[in-house]
């Protein structure tokens, strides 16, 4: 009932493998990057079949996962048990990583089911074999969700800090407000390429960061302006939200654009 397939690209010495999986019209996809002998995220265990013959091909010294979601970490055990290198995670998601994954059944027929592994606890600096490099910690999209920057090239591994510019749905974790500070944060460094973990190489990423960056300050904007017109959330998701998407159907509403409505009033309530 899955369809999936893989393709691989090169761009500015960076190699990419993107796998999609697609069921009836929802199609997801997840991209790991090898760069300079480290690979950056580790896909889902569903793909990981389909990932494993590029991975075979370099030699990696390490593994960095931007955050411990399943389609990020989905194959780290792998590289644990196969290829023996060191995996690197945020501090904070540290003893999450131990466990076996746990997470809504949608996402576990898309991705499949990570198993447990032992990362170490990603540096705030560390350097590859020609470049030095720095992590940025950006929540937002998950609480240990961290972007790598490397200060060598100016590229910027976001992992889904972006995925699209004019974000409309959003998982009940996520919190645009967080989002906004993080998009903040790492447009203080230096960069212009930057590597997504689902839209790919944007070649004027900085002006990508910086246009989402605007539109999520302006959802922002107009939600509290609603909001303190007397409108309820339902009526201000049917003002900025009327188009219905199918991932809020199918994940039983996990997905849904009025998870922006409602971290945004969360942040301005308890300010």
């Amino acid at each position: 009932m899955f369809k999936k397939r893989v393709n691989e690209r090169f761009k500015n010495n960076v190699h990419m493998v993107e796998g999609n999986v697609t069921f009836q019209k929802i199609q997801l996809n997840t991209i790991s990057f090898a760069t300079d002998g480290i690979i950056i995220d580790a896909a889902a265990a569903s793909v990981k079949s389909l990932f494993t013959p590029f991975w075979e091909k370099h030699n990696i010294d390490g593994l960095y996962c931007t955050h411990i979601h399943e389609d990020h970490t989905g194959c780290a055990s792998w590289f644990e048990n196969e290829r023996g290198v060191p995996i690197f995670l945020n501090e904070r998601s540290l003893s999450e990583a131990k466990r076996r994954g746990s997470y809504p059944l949608y996402r576990r027929l898309y991705w499949g089911t990570r198993l447990p592994f032992s990362p170490i606890s990603m540096p705030e600096r560390f350097e590859s074999r020609r470049s030095k490099w720095r992590s940025i910690h950006t929540p937002g999209h998950s609480y240990d969700h961290t972007s790598l920057l490397n200060e060598s090239t100016g590229q910027l591994f976001s992992g889904d800090l972006y995925v699209q510019t004019k974000t409309k749905v959003v998982m009940k974790s996520e919190s645009i407000p967080t989002i906004i500070d993080s998009l903040r944060k790492v447009l203080q460094f230096e960069f212009d390429d930057v590597f997504c973990s689902h839209a790919g190489y944007l070649p004027r990423g900085r002006t990508n960061l910086l246009n989402k960056l605007q539109y999520l300050q302006e959802i922002q904007e107009n939600v509290l302006t609603l909001h303190k017109q007397g409108l309820s959330t339902k009526d201000i998701q049917r003002r900025l939200f009327s188009r219905k998407y199918p991932i809020t159907f199918f994940s039983y509403g996990q997905w849904d654009s009025k998870h922006m409505i409602t971290s945004i009033l969360k942040e301005a309530s308890s300010t």
